[in-house]
Protein backbone atom coordinates (compact mmCIF):
# COMPACT_ATOMS: atom_id res chain seq x y z
CA UNK A 1 0.00 0.00 0.00
CA UNK A 2 1.54 3.27 -1.11
CA UNK A 3 2.05 5.78 1.75
CA UNK A 4 -0.64 8.95 1.71
CA UNK A 5 0.59 12.62 2.51
CA UNK A 6 -0.50 14.82 4.62
CA UNK A 7 0.50 18.32 5.02
CA UNK A 8 -0.35 19.57 8.47
CA UNK A 9 -0.95 23.85 8.38
CA UNK A 10 0.19 25.28 11.29
CA UNK A 11 3.06 24.22 13.69
CA UNK A 12 1.94 24.89 16.91
CA UNK A 13 0.76 22.29 19.66
CA UNK A 14 -1.78 21.03 17.84
CA UNK A 15 -0.03 19.95 15.01
CA UNK A 16 2.81 18.98 16.33
CA UNK A 17 1.44 16.88 18.78
CA UNK A 18 -0.60 15.25 15.93
CA UNK A 19 2.48 14.79 14.01
CA UNK A 20 3.95 13.10 16.88
CA UNK A 21 1.47 10.21 16.28
CA UNK A 22 1.25 9.57 13.28
CA UNK A 23 2.33 6.19 12.03
CA UNK A 24 5.54 7.03 9.33
CA UNK A 25 5.19 3.70 7.78
CA UNK A 26 1.68 5.05 6.84
CA UNK A 27 2.10 8.48 5.82
CA UNK A 28 4.51 11.31 4.43
CA UNK A 29 3.97 14.25 6.31
CA UNK A 30 5.18 17.55 6.03
CA UNK A 31 4.41 20.39 8.75
CA UNK A 32 3.59 24.03 7.38
CA UNK A 33 4.59 26.76 9.46
CA UNK A 34 4.21 30.87 8.83
CA UNK A 35 6.75 31.95 11.19
CA UNK A 36 10.30 31.36 11.78
CA UNK A 37 10.15 28.95 14.53
CA UNK A 38 7.02 26.10 15.79
CA UNK A 39 5.63 25.68 19.11
CA UNK A 40 6.11 29.45 19.92
CA UNK A 41 3.18 29.56 22.19
CA UNK A 42 4.58 26.46 23.71
CA UNK A 43 7.74 28.55 24.18
CA UNK A 44 6.34 31.08 26.08
CA UNK A 45 3.53 29.68 28.21
CA UNK A 46 4.10 29.64 32.22
CA UNK A 47 6.81 32.10 31.77
CA UNK A 48 8.97 30.16 29.42
CA UNK A 49 8.12 26.97 31.85
CA UNK A 50 5.23 25.75 29.64
CA UNK A 51 2.16 25.06 31.82
CA UNK A 52 1.46 21.21 30.08
CA UNK A 53 -2.00 20.38 31.09
CA UNK A 54 -3.89 20.50 34.61
CA UNK A 55 -4.47 17.81 37.37
CA UNK A 56 -8.08 17.06 36.48
CA UNK A 57 -8.14 13.69 35.78
CA UNK A 58 -11.81 13.46 35.34
CA UNK A 59 -13.36 14.18 31.85
CA UNK A 60 -16.95 15.62 33.42
CA UNK A 61 -14.90 17.76 35.72
CA UNK A 62 -12.63 18.76 32.84
CA UNK A 63 -14.64 20.49 30.87
CA UNK A 64 -16.01 23.27 33.33
CA UNK A 65 -13.16 24.71 32.35
CA UNK A 66 -14.07 25.26 28.72
CA UNK A 67 -16.70 27.98 28.57
CA UNK A 68 -16.63 27.16 24.61
CA UNK A 69 -16.70 23.42 23.82
CA UNK A 70 -17.29 21.91 26.89
CA UNK A 71 -19.96 19.83 25.46
CA UNK A 72 -18.33 18.60 22.85
CA UNK A 73 -15.02 17.98 24.45
CA UNK A 74 -16.72 15.23 27.12
CA UNK A 75 -16.04 12.59 24.54
CA UNK A 76 -12.78 14.02 23.67
CA UNK A 77 -11.44 14.07 26.72
CA UNK A 78 -12.75 10.13 27.98
CA UNK A 79 -9.92 8.84 24.86
CA UNK A 80 -7.12 11.03 25.73
CA UNK A 81 -6.86 13.17 29.06
CA UNK A 82 -4.29 14.78 31.18
CA UNK A 83 -2.96 11.87 33.17
CA UNK A 84 -2.31 10.57 29.23
CA UNK A 85 -0.61 13.64 28.30
CA UNK A 86 1.29 12.97 31.60
CA UNK A 87 2.64 9.38 30.17
CA UNK A 88 2.96 10.39 26.46
CA UNK A 89 5.61 13.30 28.02
CA UNK A 90 7.19 11.26 30.82
CA UNK A 91 7.90 7.92 28.59
CA UNK A 92 9.35 10.58 26.39
CA UNK A 93 12.09 10.84 29.28
CA UNK A 94 9.89 14.50 30.40
CA UNK A 95 9.33 14.21 34.04
CA UNK A 96 6.21 16.34 35.18
CA UNK A 97 5.54 17.89 38.23
CA UNK A 98 1.82 18.90 39.73
CA UNK A 99 2.07 22.30 41.34
CA UNK A 100 -0.18 23.29 44.69
CA UNK A 101 -2.16 24.71 41.92
CA UNK A 102 -2.22 21.89 40.02
CA UNK A 103 -0.88 23.39 37.60
CA UNK A 104 1.25 20.61 35.51
CA UNK A 105 5.06 21.63 34.38
CA UNK A 106 8.45 19.68 33.23
CA UNK A 107 10.47 19.00 36.08
CA UNK A 108 13.41 21.32 34.28
CA UNK A 109 11.18 24.41 34.57
CA UNK A 110 11.90 25.00 30.61
CA UNK A 111 9.65 24.47 28.14
CA UNK A 112 12.31 23.76 26.04
CA UNK A 113 12.02 20.15 27.45
CA UNK A 114 8.23 19.64 25.92
CA UNK A 115 9.34 21.79 22.59
CA UNK A 116 12.16 18.95 22.36
CA UNK A 117 10.23 15.63 22.91
CA UNK A 118 7.66 16.70 20.37
CA UNK A 119 10.64 17.86 17.36
CA UNK A 120 12.18 14.63 18.70
CA UNK A 121 9.39 12.14 18.02
CA UNK A 122 8.82 14.00 14.40
CA UNK A 123 12.23 13.87 13.44
CA UNK A 124 12.75 10.87 14.52
CA UNK A 125 9.56 9.76 12.03
CA UNK A 126 11.78 11.27 8.71
CA UNK A 127 8.58 14.04 9.08
CA UNK A 128 9.55 17.62 7.34
CA UNK A 129 9.07 20.74 9.31
CA UNK A 130 9.10 23.71 6.88
CA UNK A 131 8.96 27.09 8.58
CA UNK A 132 8.25 30.59 6.81
CA UNK A 133 6.00 29.19 4.96
CA UNK A 134 2.45 31.19 4.71
CA UNK A 135 -0.27 29.16 2.79
CA UNK A 136 -2.12 31.68 0.54
CA UNK A 137 -5.15 29.45 -0.60
CA UNK A 138 -6.32 25.71 -0.13
CA UNK A 139 -7.72 24.28 -2.85
CA UNK A 140 -10.04 21.06 -3.12
CA UNK A 141 -9.37 18.99 -6.42
CA UNK A 142 -10.76 15.47 -6.99
CA UNK A 143 -7.88 13.70 -5.17
CA UNK A 144 -6.97 15.37 -2.29
CA UNK A 145 -5.63 19.23 -2.15
CA UNK A 146 -3.51 21.73 -3.56
CA UNK A 147 -1.88 24.12 -1.05
CA UNK A 148 -0.62 27.74 -2.60
CA UNK A 149 1.94 29.14 -0.67
CA UNK A 150 4.46 32.22 -1.55
CA UNK A 151 7.26 29.40 -1.19
CA UNK A 152 5.67 27.09 -3.71
CA UNK A 153 2.44 24.15 -3.97
CA UNK A 154 2.01 21.26 -1.86
CA UNK A 155 -0.24 18.66 -2.75
CA UNK A 156 -2.16 16.77 0.16
CA UNK A 157 -4.01 13.59 0.59
CA UNK A 158 -5.24 14.64 3.70
CA UNK A 159 -5.00 18.20 5.40
CA UNK A 160 -4.80 18.66 8.87
CA UNK A 161 -5.61 22.44 10.00
CA UNK A 162 -4.40 23.64 13.46
CA UNK A 163 -3.02 27.20 12.29
CA UNK A 164 -4.59 29.17 15.66
CA UNK A 165 -7.04 31.66 15.33
CA UNK A 166 -5.61 34.81 13.56
CA UNK A 167 -8.25 36.57 11.04
CA UNK A 168 -5.93 35.37 7.98
CA UNK A 169 -6.54 31.26 9.38
CA UNK A 170 -10.00 31.86 10.02
CA UNK A 171 -10.65 33.68 6.31
CA UNK A 172 -8.94 30.86 4.68
CA UNK A 173 -10.94 28.11 6.29
CA UNK A 174 -14.21 30.18 5.84
CA UNK A 175 -13.08 30.27 2.21
CA UNK A 176 -13.63 26.67 2.34
CA UNK A 177 -17.52 27.34 3.13
CA UNK A 178 -16.77 26.59 6.93
CA UNK A 179 -18.51 28.82 8.87
CA UNK A 180 -16.68 31.22 11.61
CA UNK A 181 -17.95 32.24 14.97
CA UNK A 182 -16.58 35.95 15.09
CA UNK A 183 -13.29 36.05 17.39
CA UNK A 184 -13.34 38.38 20.33
CA UNK A 185 -10.38 38.42 23.25
CA UNK A 186 -10.68 36.16 26.06
CA UNK A 187 -8.08 35.87 29.05
CA UNK A 188 -7.30 39.51 29.11
CA UNK A 189 -6.87 41.68 32.38
CA UNK A 190 -9.01 44.67 33.68
CA UNK A 191 -7.30 48.09 32.86
CA UNK A 192 -9.16 50.32 36.04
CA UNK A 193 -7.76 54.08 36.56
CA UNK A 194 -8.68 54.38 40.79
CA UNK A 195 -7.17 56.21 43.67
CA UNK A 196 -6.91 52.57 45.44
CA UNK A 197 -5.12 50.70 42.79
CA UNK A 198 -2.80 53.94 42.34
CA UNK A 199 1.33 53.05 43.18
CA UNK A 200 0.42 49.57 44.10
CA UNK A 201 1.23 47.62 41.06
CA UNK A 202 2.76 43.59 42.11
CA UNK A 203 -0.21 43.95 45.48
CA UNK A 204 -1.76 40.25 45.29
CA UNK A 205 -4.54 38.69 47.12
CA UNK A 206 -4.42 35.18 47.61
CA UNK A 207 -8.39 35.16 47.54
CA UNK A 208 -10.86 37.49 46.42
CA UNK A 209 -14.03 37.79 44.61
CA UNK A 210 -14.71 39.57 41.60
CA UNK A 211 -18.43 40.38 39.87
CA UNK A 212 -20.17 41.92 36.86
CA UNK A 213 -23.45 43.19 38.78
CA UNK A 214 -25.01 43.94 35.55
CA UNK A 215 -23.85 40.44 33.92
CA UNK A 216 -24.89 38.53 37.47
CA UNK A 217 -21.74 37.33 37.56
CA UNK A 218 -18.91 36.83 39.63
CA UNK A 219 -15.59 34.32 40.23
CA UNK A 220 -13.15 33.87 42.79
CA UNK A 221 -9.28 33.39 43.05
CA UNK A 222 -6.08 35.09 43.37
CA UNK A 223 -5.77 38.85 42.19
CA UNK A 224 -3.02 40.95 41.06
CA UNK A 225 -2.72 44.94 40.56
CA UNK A 226 -0.89 45.71 37.80
CA UNK A 227 0.38 49.03 36.36
CA UNK A 228 -3.02 49.04 34.13
CA UNK A 229 -5.32 47.72 36.72
CA UNK A 230 -6.36 44.19 37.60
CA UNK A 231 -5.24 40.97 36.66
CA UNK A 232 -4.90 37.27 38.31
CA UNK A 233 -6.76 33.92 38.07
CA UNK A 234 -10.48 35.76 39.27
CA UNK A 235 -10.07 38.47 36.54
CA UNK A 236 -8.91 36.26 34.23
CA UNK A 237 -11.68 33.56 34.26
CA UNK A 238 -14.39 36.00 34.45
CA UNK A 239 -12.92 37.61 30.93
CA UNK A 240 -13.20 34.18 29.53
CA UNK A 241 -16.79 32.86 30.93
CA UNK A 242 -17.78 36.65 29.77
CA UNK A 243 -15.86 37.27 26.58
CA UNK A 244 -18.36 37.58 24.19
CA UNK A 245 -20.65 39.89 26.68
CA UNK A 246 -17.43 41.82 27.46
CA UNK A 247 -16.84 42.39 23.88
CA UNK A 248 -20.30 43.62 23.23
CA UNK A 249 -20.29 46.22 26.33
CA UNK A 250 -16.96 47.26 24.37
CA UNK A 251 -14.84 46.57 27.48
CA UNK A 252 -16.57 49.52 29.62
CA UNK A 253 -18.54 48.10 32.45
CA UNK A 254 -18.55 47.96 36.48
CA UNK A 255 -16.90 45.39 38.54
CA UNK A 256 -17.17 44.69 42.30
CA UNK A 257 -14.46 43.41 44.36
CA UNK A 258 -13.84 41.60 47.55
CA UNK A 259 -10.30 41.49 48.86
CA UNK A 260 -10.58 39.74 51.31
CA UNK A 261 -13.79 36.96 50.28
CA UNK A 262 -15.93 37.46 53.55
CA UNK A 263 -18.96 39.24 54.06
CA UNK A 264 -19.69 43.11 55.15
CA UNK A 265 -20.82 41.91 58.48
CA UNK A 266 -18.78 39.20 58.95
CA UNK A 267 -15.56 42.00 58.72
CA UNK A 268 -17.81 44.34 60.80
CA UNK A 269 -17.91 42.16 63.67
CA UNK A 270 -14.30 41.30 62.97
CA UNK A 271 -13.08 45.07 63.14
CA UNK A 272 -15.29 45.83 66.35
CA UNK A 273 -13.85 42.85 68.21
CA UNK A 274 -10.76 43.86 67.25
CA UNK A 275 -11.42 47.37 67.77
CA UNK A 276 -12.66 46.94 71.65
CA UNK A 277 -9.64 44.24 72.40
CA UNK A 278 -7.59 46.83 71.10
CA UNK A 279 -8.34 50.09 71.71
CA UNK A 280 -5.03 51.96 72.32
CA UNK A 281 -4.03 50.57 68.98
CA UNK A 282 -3.55 52.66 66.12
CA UNK A 283 -5.75 52.47 63.20
CA UNK A 284 -2.32 51.93 60.51
CA UNK A 285 -1.32 49.10 63.22
CA UNK A 286 -4.94 47.45 63.28
CA UNK A 287 -4.67 45.61 59.75
CA UNK A 288 -6.34 42.21 60.94
CA UNK A 289 -7.24 41.50 57.06
CA UNK A 290 -5.44 39.18 54.75
CA UNK A 291 -3.92 42.59 52.81
CA UNK A 292 -0.42 44.33 52.62
CA UNK A 293 0.07 47.05 54.94
CA UNK A 294 0.43 49.15 51.71
CA UNK A 295 -2.86 48.13 51.03
CA UNK A 296 -4.47 48.94 53.93
CA UNK A 297 -2.51 52.18 54.70
CA UNK A 298 -3.98 52.92 50.84
CA UNK A 299 -7.47 52.72 52.22
CA UNK A 300 -6.72 55.00 55.01
CA UNK A 301 -4.87 57.11 52.58
CA UNK A 302 -7.55 57.71 50.42
CA UNK A 303 -10.32 58.13 52.96
CA UNK A 304 -8.64 60.41 55.06
CA UNK A 305 -8.28 58.33 57.83
CA UNK A 306 -5.52 59.46 60.36
CA UNK A 307 -3.81 56.19 60.41
CA UNK A 308 -2.28 57.51 63.99
CA UNK A 309 -5.50 57.45 65.51
CA UNK A 310 -6.78 55.11 68.26
CA UNK A 311 -8.63 52.36 67.10
CA UNK A 312 -11.04 53.47 70.07
CA UNK A 313 -12.08 56.87 67.95
CA UNK A 314 -12.66 54.94 64.63
CA UNK A 315 -16.10 56.88 63.70
CA UNK A 316 -18.88 54.86 62.42
CA UNK A 317 -18.68 56.41 58.83
CA UNK A 318 -14.29 55.97 58.78
CA UNK A 319 -15.30 52.04 59.97
CA UNK A 320 -17.78 51.80 56.98
CA UNK A 321 -15.71 53.47 54.07
CA UNK A 322 -12.76 50.61 55.23
CA UNK A 323 -15.60 47.66 54.90
CA UNK A 324 -16.68 49.45 51.74
CA UNK A 325 -13.15 48.93 50.14
CA UNK A 326 -12.26 46.00 51.50
CA UNK A 327 -15.72 44.18 50.87
CA UNK A 328 -17.57 45.97 48.40
CA UNK A 329 -15.24 48.11 46.25
CA UNK A 330 -17.14 49.67 42.87
CA UNK A 331 -14.51 50.05 40.18
CA UNK A 332 -14.85 51.13 36.83
CA UNK A 333 -13.07 49.20 33.84
CA UNK A 334 -12.39 51.03 30.82
CA UNK A 335 -10.68 48.84 28.59
CA UNK A 336 -8.56 45.29 28.55
CA UNK A 337 -4.94 44.38 27.94
CA UNK A 338 -4.20 41.09 26.69
CA UNK A 339 -0.79 39.19 26.97
CA UNK A 340 -0.03 39.14 23.46
CA UNK A 341 1.99 36.64 22.85
CA UNK A 342 -0.46 34.27 24.76
CA UNK A 343 -2.98 35.63 23.43
CA UNK A 344 -6.32 33.22 23.62
CA UNK A 345 -9.78 34.10 21.36
CA UNK A 346 -13.12 32.81 21.90
CA UNK A 347 -14.52 32.58 18.41
CA UNK A 348 -13.72 30.60 15.05
CA UNK A 349 -14.50 27.38 13.20
CA UNK A 350 -18.44 26.20 14.23
CA UNK A 351 -18.04 23.36 16.27
CA UNK A 352 -21.72 21.73 14.46
CA UNK A 353 -19.12 21.33 11.49
CA UNK A 354 -16.87 19.00 13.12
CA UNK A 355 -17.29 15.52 13.92
CA UNK A 356 -15.23 15.56 17.32
CA UNK A 357 -15.01 11.47 17.03
CA UNK A 358 -12.03 12.80 14.67
CA UNK A 359 -11.86 16.24 14.59
CA UNK A 360 -12.89 15.55 10.93
CA UNK A 361 -14.87 18.44 8.93
CA UNK A 362 -18.67 17.48 8.01
CA UNK A 363 -18.06 19.74 4.78
CA UNK A 364 -14.01 18.71 3.46
CA UNK A 365 -13.18 15.04 3.42
CA UNK A 366 -9.78 13.71 4.48
CA UNK A 367 -9.54 17.29 6.32
CA UNK A 368 -9.69 17.46 10.24
CA UNK A 369 -9.47 20.45 12.15
CA UNK A 370 -7.82 21.10 16.10
CA UNK A 371 -6.55 23.68 18.22
CA UNK A 372 -7.55 27.41 18.87
CA UNK A 373 -8.94 27.62 15.31
CA UNK A 374 -11.81 26.00 16.78
CA UNK A 375 -14.44 27.75 18.70
CA UNK A 376 -13.32 26.55 21.74
CA UNK A 377 -11.64 28.01 24.67
CA UNK A 378 -10.86 27.77 27.79
CA UNK A 379 -9.44 29.55 30.85
CA UNK A 380 -6.31 30.15 32.31
CA UNK A 381 -4.20 26.68 33.73
CA UNK A 382 -3.12 24.27 30.78
CA UNK A 383 -6.44 23.64 29.68
CA UNK A 384 -5.95 24.85 26.39
CA UNK A 385 -3.12 23.16 25.58
CA UNK A 386 -4.58 19.78 26.67
CA UNK A 387 -7.65 20.80 24.37
CA UNK A 388 -4.79 20.70 21.31
CA UNK A 389 -3.17 17.33 22.73
CA UNK A 390 -6.68 15.24 23.05
CA UNK A 391 -7.57 16.64 19.59
CA UNK A 392 -4.34 15.89 17.97
CA UNK A 393 -4.58 12.57 19.39
CA UNK A 394 -7.84 11.44 18.03
CA UNK A 395 -6.89 12.40 14.64
CA UNK A 396 -4.00 10.49 14.55
CA UNK A 397 -4.95 7.36 16.05
CA UNK A 398 -7.74 7.66 13.77
CA UNK A 399 -5.94 7.97 10.74
CA UNK A 400 -3.59 5.19 11.97
CA UNK A 401 -6.18 2.41 11.49
CA UNK A 402 -7.51 3.43 8.81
Amino acid sequence: MSKKKIIIIGGGAAGFFTAANLDEDKFYVTILEQNSDVLQKVKISGGGRCNVTHACFDPRELVNFYPRGNRELLSVFTKFQPGDTMDWFETRNVPLKIEKDNRIFPTTDSSQSIINAMINEVRNKNFEIKTQVSVSEIIKENEGYLIKTKQGDFTADIVIYTTGSSPKSLKLIENLGHKIVEAVPSLFTFNIKDNLLKDLPGTSFENAEVSIPSLKTEESGPLLITHWGLSGPAVLKISAWEARNLANLKYNFEIEVNFISKLMSEAEELLKEFKNSNPKRSIAQSKIFDVTNRFWNKILEINNINPDKQIANLSKNEMDLILENLCEKKLKVTGKSTFKDEFVTAGGVNLKEINFKNMSSKLLPDFFIAGEVLDIDAVTGGFNFQACWSEGWLISQYLNIL
